[in-house]
């Protein structure tokens, strides 16, 4: 995942739980809400600076079946994840993203994914099938970056919060990790359509690290991109070549473009990921990677591997290999791959 998703006005945090919060309430799956702001938006403003921090003080692990984020307008976009109360350091709330060294995958590498918005969408439910759950060590906190944008020529005031829903261990029958692909090599050609692809051979790796090719199942899928984008693809490819699609969305800015795999995705047979963003760009300038008004192409997802899978092109650089099919030019790059270990 990219630090340029990341963003937003600062104000003291507030943090409201629906249960006690500090490890004593006697139901432990009780729902947690966390509600932080309010944010004034100025009209035409873009906040990409900040990021926020959120105590858990839970003194036992938390087994996350759900997360439920509820923004408003010109809450744009947010990223969070679940760390070790030591990394990033510092009070709860507002933060200046670099003043703590904020960093996406560092913050993947110490602890892992809790929840990503999609573009735009005020309210979001994140929910994995019964027994499925993401696994948060005791004293831990949830991070994020977040990205306000308010297109619209009057202010907004939002008042944001995060719900995570836990069950009891005994319930659980799955845990979860997380998979995070992305492409910043783009640039989208004016007055055109394009698609810009990335494929990942995950069996060096994965070889490497369980001495078998890829077994795992993914669970959940989510993508994100801006106004240019038309469709995001991800497919499995056999050694073969034969490719089977895993996640593929059509889904315009401001809808829920994420949910359930269902059926599960098994990536037995399977030994690479390739990730496909098509655009149309109506302007006269091409597009690169950013924020604003420039555009992204990322996949999320989560796994039932035992290891965190990421890479792509993590880097802006010129999208490769052009090749004009039918009326849409191609590109293709080269993918480095990451792993680590998400069991604790």
């Amino acid at each position: 995942m990219n630090a340029g998703m990341r963003a937003f006005l600062g104000a003291v945090l507030v943090v409201v739980t629906a249960c006690t919060g500090d490890g004593s309430d006697p139901d432990p799956t009780a729902p947690r809400t966390y509600e932080f702001g309010p944010f004034a938006i100025g009209a035409g403003e873009e906040v990409v600076e900040d990021c926020v921090q959120i105590s858990l003080d839970n003194d036992d692990y938390l087994y996350v079946n759900e997360v439920e984020l509820t923004t408003g307008p010109g809450f744009h976009h947010s990223n969070w994840f679940f760390v070790p109360s030591h990394v990033f350091e510092g009070e709860d709330g507002t933060f200046k993203c670099d003043d703590r060294n904020f960093n996406e995958p560092v913050a993947a590498i110490y602890g892992g994914v809790l929840f990503a918005q999609s573009t735009q969408a005020a309210h979001e439910i994140q929910r994995f099938p019964e027994g499925v759950v993401l696994k948060i060590p005791p004293r831990f906190k949830i991070v994020a970056q977040v990205h306000l944008l308010n297109p619209a020529d009057e202010p907004v005031r939002v008042t944001p919060n995060i719900k995570i829903t836990p069950i009891l261990e005994a319930a659980v029958t799955t845990t979860l990790a997380g998979i995070s692909f992305q492409n910043q090599a783009l640039a989208l050609p004016a007055n055109m359509a394009s698609r810009f692809t990335v494929e990942c051979d995950l069996t060096e790796r994965h070889q490497f690290i369980f001495g078998r090719n890829p077994d795992f199942k993914i669970y959940y899928a989510l993508a994100h991109y801006h106004d240019l984008a038309t469709k995001l693809t991800v497919e499995a490819i056999k050694p073969s070549g034969e490719a089977s699609v895993i996640y593929s969305t059509e889904h315009n800015v401001g809808d829920v473009l994420g949910g359930p795999i269902d059926p599960l995705f098994d990536m037995t047979g399977y030994t690479k990921l390739r990730m496909s963003c098509d655009f149309f760009n109506p302007r006269s300038q091409v597009v690169g990677w950013g924020v604003g008004d420039q555009e992204m192409c990322v996949f999320l997802a989560f796994s039932d591997s035992t290891y965190n899978w990421g890479g792509g092109v993590n880097e802006q650089g010129p999208p490769e290999n052009p090749l004009m099919v039918g009326n849409t030019m191609t590109f293709t790059n080269g993918c480095q791959v990451f792993a680590n270990d998400a069991s604790r």
